[in-house]
């Protein structure tokens, strides 16, 4: 029993992780639009030419305590609890915008956040709304980021029918979608291209690897372009 609960476990963090990335694309097309600075952080190339946002920060850790899902969840009107559907308590915190799934065992998974303060903070909030039904976080939780996404442009304009060509690992199917899903050789990014040169990148665990992937891209691009 032990064995498929962690096997349950593992499937919906992975769909949760799926549906964080839907909604960041989203939020991230949506900033464009209505052009809103978002105070998220900047990751700047040398050319000065692109610039990538980061729209959200996917992580993990543990709270290294047993958590009485039930009574958090009877306590506190922020939480969502459906054992019977999902095994993890989904706790929204306002300040700073993030969720969060809170499993029985302490294991915890945050989205939503920015930056890495961001998620500091976010896990704090948590750690304060486990003390109103009395369990005490006497450890520092490690933080391990399993996904970033980010938005930007590289200013440049793409024949999306050409890359899907010249370059391997992409998928182009503009009858249903507009963009280009590229994955990066050597890495762990994955693009989604658009032909007016706008960029979403997901799979990156910080900051340095998700510069290093966009520069990566940038070169390949001006080769086959």
């Amino acid at each position: 029993m032990a064995r498929k609960s962690k096997k349950s476990k593992k499937a919906s963090k992975e769909k949760q992780k799926k549906g964080v990335f839907k909604g960041a694309v989203k939020g991230a097309v949506k900033e464009k639009k209505q052009g809103k600075s978002t105070g998220s952080e900047v990751v700047k190339q040398k050319s000065q030419r692109t610039e990538i946002k980061i729209q959200n920060i996917v992580v993990s850790s543990s709270l290294g305590h047993d958590i009485p899902l039930i009574k958090l969840a009877e306590a506190l009107p922020n939480t969502e609890y459906n054992p019977e559907q999902f095994p993890g308590l989904v706790m929204r915190i306002k300040d700073p915008k993030t969720s969060a799934l809170i499993f029985s065992s302490g294991n915890i998974v945050c989205t939503g956040a920015k930056s890495i303060k961001k998620v500091k903070e976010s896990i704090s909030k948590i750690i304060k709304n486990l003390a109103k039904i009395k369990i005490r976080i006497k450890i520092k939780p490690k933080i391990t980021v399993q996904n970033m996404v980010a938005s930007g442009s590289i200013k440049m304009d793409l024949n999306l029918n050409s890359l899907a060509m010249k370059l391997r690992n992409t998928e182009y199917e503009p009858e249903q979608f507009p963009g280009l899903v590229y994955k990066l050789p050597g890495t762990r990014a994955t693009f989604l291209l658009f032909s007016n040169g706008k960029i979403v990148c997901t799979g990156t665990r910080s900051e340095v690897k998700l510069r290093e992937a966009v520069a990566k891209l940038v070169q390949i691009l001006k080769k086959v372009r």
